[in-house]
């Protein structure tokens, strides 16, 4: 299935900066970047609730906050892309 997953970590001190690091590497273990706090992750129903688990002890509920969209199995037809920074197909073989 597809998840998008956005966030929003403060960055007014160092700790935030840290956070904010390793969010984006937590996601980036599932997916890529689409947008500078937001990440397409192709996983199953597992990979998802271990991912959510991580970001959600990586950051500062006080502070931070992350949403999940989970757009399914048929998501090709949901998404439309226009302009740069164009993706690769989280499903397709990677080379490189």
């Amino acid at each position: 299935m597809l998840v998008l997953i956005a966030y929003d970590v403060s960055t007014v001190n160092a700790a935030g900066q840290r956070r904010l690091r390793q969010v984006a590497k937590a996601c980036l273990a599932y997916g890529q970047r689409v947008q500078n706090s937001v990440f397409e992750c192709v996983v199953d129903a597992t990979q998802f609730a271990a991912l959510k688990l991580r970001l959600i002890e990586l950051i500062d509920e006080e502070q931070d906050s992350l949403r999940f969209y989970q757009l399914g199995n048929n998501y090709k037809s949901k998404v439309e892309h226009i302009g740069v920074k164009a993706s690769f197909d989280l499903e397709e073989p990677l080379i490189l």
